[in-house]
C-alpha cells in the first residue's frame, strides 16, 4: 500500500463530532451512524467528520489521545524504552495530520504537532535501529537472523520500511550466496 491508500483505511476510523444539525440515522454501508442531534455528540467515520466540516456542519472533537499531556506522556515512553509501547492510536499520524488541517478547535495545535512529530522520529529511528540490527545480527554458526518480530508498529511505519527492507534483504541474501560461492570455490582459497 502506499500512503495515500493507508490514509484512505485510516479514514474509516470513528470520531466523535459535535454537529449543528437535525438528521435520523445514516444508513452507509459501512454501517449506521446517527441520529444527528444539535451539539449531541456522535461517532462517524472521519472521511464523514471531514465533509461535515468542509460543510460547516460540524466541529470535530479532538481525541483524548492528542491532548498535550498524553503526548507528552508518550513521547517520554517510547524515548525511555528500546522496545516499541503501543501506539497512540494504529493510525495516529494519519488521523493526526487530517484533524490538525481541519480544526481549528484542538487545544495547542502547535504542540500538539510538535509532540505528534517527536513520537514519529522517535518511533521511525527505533525501527531503523531495529533493521539495521537485525540485518546485521549473525543467527549463530554463520547463519543470517532467520527472523524477527517487531511489536507495536503501525501500518505507516512498516509501509515506510517496506521497500528498503525488502531490497536490503535480496541484496544481502545475494552477498552471503556469493561470499559462500566464493569460500567454497579453490580458485580463491
Amino acid at each position: 500500500m502506499d500512503p495515500a491508500q493507508i490514509e484512505f483505511v485510516a479514514e474509516k476510523e470513528s470520531i466523535s463530532i459535535l454537529p449543528n444539525f437535525t438528521e435520523d440515522k445514516l444508513y452507509l454501508i459501512s454501517g449506521e451512524v446517527g441520529p444527528f442531534q444539535p451539539q449531541v455528540p456522535v461517532q462517524v467515520p472521519l472521511w464523514l467528520a471531514v465533509n461535515l466540516k468542509q460543510r460547516q456542519k460540524c466541529r470535530i472533537i479532538t481525541p483524548e489521545w492528542m491532548d498535550v499531556d498524553v503526548l507528552k506522556e508518550k513521547k517520554a515512553e517510547e524515548l525511555e524504552g528500546h522496545l516499541f509501547s503501543k501506539p497512540l492510536h494504529p493510525h495516529f499520524l494519519e488521523l493526526s495530520t487530517i484533524i490538525l488541517g481541519l480544526s481549528s478547535e484542538v487545544k495547542d495545535a502547535d504542540e500538539v504537532r510538535t509532540l505528534i512529530k517527536d513520537i514519529w522520529d522517535v518511533r521511525a529511528a527505533k525501527l531503523r535501529k531495529s533493521v539495521n540490527k537485525m540485518i546485521n545480527h549473525d543467527g549463530g554458526g554463520g547463519k543470517p537472523l532467520a527472523h524477527v518480530e517487531i511489536n507495536n508498529i503501525t501500518v505507516l511505519e512498516l509501509n515506510t520500511i517496506r521497500g528498503f527492507f525488502t531490497a536490503s534483504l535480496d541484496h544481502l541474501h545475494n552477498l552471503r550466496n556469493h561470499a559462500e560461492l566464493c569460500l567454497n570455490d579453490p580458485r580463491y582459497n
